[in-house]
């Protein structure tokens, strides 16, 4: 989420464009096991709370992968509303 975050300033120049983080998916690498998903992404939800706020608050869906590329084992992404300037 931080990088995601720091993306998204570089590309928008200010985070105050960002009108609301829509939604956030978010891939865990894990074995079959594994069912605390959703627990993982919480940080990625909590992040995007504490920076922006009520927008900030979004739709997630959090997913068990048993691969995700380069072996990293978290993937995020989101859906962000931005106020055009």
């Amino acid at each position: 989420a931080i990088i995601l975050i720091a993306t998204l300033k570089r590309e928008l120049g200010e985070l105050d464009r960002i009108k609301r983080i829509v939604k956030v998916v978010g891939f865990v690498n894990c074995s079959d096991e594994f069912g605390d998903q959703p627990k993982v992404i919480n940080g990625a939800s909590d992040l995007f709370a504490e920076v922006f706020g009520e927008a900030g608050r979004h739709a997630r869906s959090a997913v068990g992968s048993n691969a995700l590329p380069l072996g990293i084992a978290t993937e995020v992404e989101c859906v962000v509303e931005i106020i055009n300037s």
